[in-house]
């Protein structure tokens, strides 16, 4: 199910926005709405920032991108990027003394939460982007996310439910006619700010890469 909803989101953003905006030029202009685009994540747990012996984590990330224009500077631009995403997952616990003997049914939770597991984040997230030109169409960016939204599945770190993400990407772009192509590095924290127990959360480091295309 999960995987069908992300081929769908997919096929949407190639096809379908492209002509929905082509349209209404003149109006997203008036709202600073300057570009559309996709990117593509992968990420884990394991990496050069986090280690942690207790769980591994693996995801994978489609986000869509609508980029507004909020001020533009002489050195830097600023922007924010709404950025709807599904993530698909997998988690398993690999140190079983993880669940302490003190939490009731312990010793079935160490069974279940040890098998590797599929998890469907769906998320909403907020990005502040600032953008600097380095060469006549070379730009640095650096992107501070946050959102909110649903994790599917729970586990020994993390409750079923609502959940919050929080990233941090750095990247170059390379500007040509009117598309661009994104190159960069994320680190990311997922929980739920002690909404819900259990709230340990997961800590990812990856790479990604995205396309967009300018409306005007």
């Amino acid at each position: 199910m999960f995987q069908s909803n992300l081929y769908r989101l997919f096929v949407f953003i190639l096809f379908y926005v492209p002509f929905l905006t082509s349209g209404q030029k003149k109006e997203t202009s008036d709202k600073k709405l300057k570009k559309i685009g996709i990117v593509f994540n992968r990420a884990q747990q394991n990496n050069l920032l986090f280690k942690d012996r207790d769980y591994d984590y693996r995801t994978n990330t489609l986000k869509a991108q609508l980029f507004y224009l909020l001020r533009k500077g002489e050195k830097w631009d600023l922007n924010l990027i709404v950025q709807p995403q599904l993530q698909a997952a997998k988690h398993q616990l690999l140190n079983p003394s993880f669940i302490t003997p003190d939490i009731p049914n312990f010793e079935a939770l160490r069974n279940r939460f040890t098998r590797e597991k599929s998890i469907g984040l769906y998320m909403f997230e907020l990005g502040f982007q600032w953008r600097t030109q380095l060469l006549k169409l070379l730009f640095f960016e650096t992107t501070l996310g946050l959102g909110a939204g649903y994790i599917d599945k729970e586990s020994e770190r993390l409750a079923k439910g609502f959940t919050f993400i929080e990233n941090l990407s750095i990247g170059v772009v390379y500007s040509f006619k009117s598309s661009e192509l994104y190159l960069g590095s994320q680190a990311g924290h997922i929980s739920n700010f002690d909404t819900q127990e259990p709230n340990d959360g997961y800590n990812i480091f990856g790479f990604e890469i995205g396309y967009r295309i300018a409306l005007f």
